[in-house]
């Protein structure tokens, strides 16, 4: 197996703690036209897209009606929330191993908002350690889709990658992508959902990622 020389990491709830803030977000946003989906439903859907988050937690129906008006109740929702939000432990610490000490590509791919993607990488340092960092707006269709891996990999002219996330949908996304994902449970996820996904290994917090980082080099 060739050694990857690039790593495409998930920022929300893999290297920023927002996984519940956008449960709440989004709970709220689909409140005001009267649309109740239960947290857990939509603290599991977090992850995806908005573009796929709302067909899939309140039907096609009602994206065709008021999917794009959801979408920005969630922003005005989520909004005053953004001061809240922290890097978890080791962001940067994990970002420094990869590129500095193990020489890998680091690409930062979500499928958040950029304006808010922009306030997460001053938590961390992203911009600086990260050799690209990529939003919604760089990908046609977002997670669960594979073309923001594709185009994250694209970016820095990688050959073979690793996916970091935290959902199901981070999984889903690099296995549509042909990447091997490793999975990490600061978003929330149980195991054995991750598993069921198709990630190779789940992780328990950052600092076990960085661990593991000569293993999953490995293969």
């Amino acid at each position: 197996m060739t050694t990857p020389d690039t790593a495409v990491i998930d920022v929300d709830g893999t290297l920023v703690d927002t996984n519940y803030h956008h449960t709440i977000a989004w709970s709220r946003a689909l409140r005001r036209f009267d649309v109740t989906v239960p947290l857990w439903r939509l603290h599991r859907a977090v992850g995806m897209g908005g573009d796929q988050l709302v067909p899939a937690v309140a039907g096609q129906e009602f994206e065709d009606t008021h999917g794009d008006d959801a979408r920005a109740a969630w922003k005005e929702e989520f909004d005053p929330l953004l001061g809240e939000v922290v890097a978890l432990p080791e962001a940067a610490e994990l970002l420094t191993d990869l590129r500095d000490g193990f020489g890998m590509k680091v690409v930062l791919a979500s499928s958040g908002d950029p304006e808010h993607v922009e306030a997460y990488l001053d938590l961390f340092d992203g911009r600086a350690l990260a050799d690209a960092c990529l939003t919604r707006s760089d990908a046609r269709r977002t997670k669960p889709d594979p073309d923001l891996i594709r185009t994250a990999v694209r970016r820095v002219a990688g050959s073979t990658a690793f996916v970091l996330g935290d959902s199901e949908w981070d999984v889903r996304a690099a296995a549509a992508a042909g990447h091997p994902a490793y999975a990490v449970r600061t978003g929330g996820a149980g195991v054995d959902e991750l598993t069921a996904a198709g990630a190779v290994e789940v992780l328990t917090d950052l600092a076990a990622v960085r661990q593991a980082i000569p293993r999953i080099l490995r293969g």
